[in-house]
């Protein structure tokens, strides 16, 4: 039982063991700099997951790349101009405010504001629902006998 709860949570682990370690830096300096960028490098497959923690070939091949850029003796800034010039600014995870990403930061505010405009539009378009007028007396006793009988 021990086992199978392991190996359960070792499968639900899976993305902690997305960077492979034949893609490991020797320079443990280098490589801390290469994970910081994995970490704000959006995986263009895999939507809002990291390319440090995809699995995903492209985000393999995203890695090598800032790897080799890295080894080669580009700073982090040109590493990130790099992936931006290659996949564009959707491939950060924290996208610069600029007229070209305006839909990445309003996109989903905006869809929030047209449905809460939308629901109060059709709540204020619903009709009330008027309630019964009060039951007569020869109504009352009616009611009362039957619930008594």
């Amino acid at each position: 039982m021990k086992v199978a709860l392991a190996l359960l949570l070792l499968l639900f682990a899976s993305p902690a063991f997305a960077v492979d370690p034949s893609e490991v830096l020797p320079n443990p300096a280098l490589e801390s700099r290469a994970r910081e960028i994995g970490r704000a490098l959006r995986c263009v497959v895999c939507q809002n997951q990291s390319i440090d923690d995809s699995n995903a070939e492209v985000a393999r091949d995203m890695r090598r790349a800032v790897r080799e850029r890295l080894t080669a003796g580009d700073n982090d800034a040109a590493v990130f101009d790099f992936m931006v010039a290659r996949y564009g600014d959707y491939v950060l995870l924290k996208p610069p405010f600029k007229s070209g990403t305006l839909i990445l930061w309003l996109g989903a505010p905006l869809v929030l504001l047209i449905a809460g405009g939308a629901l109060l539009i059709a709540a204020r378009r619903r009709k009330t629902i008027v309630p019964p007028p009060p039951l007569s007396d020869e109504e009352q006793r009616r009611l009362d006998s039957l619930l008594k009988g």
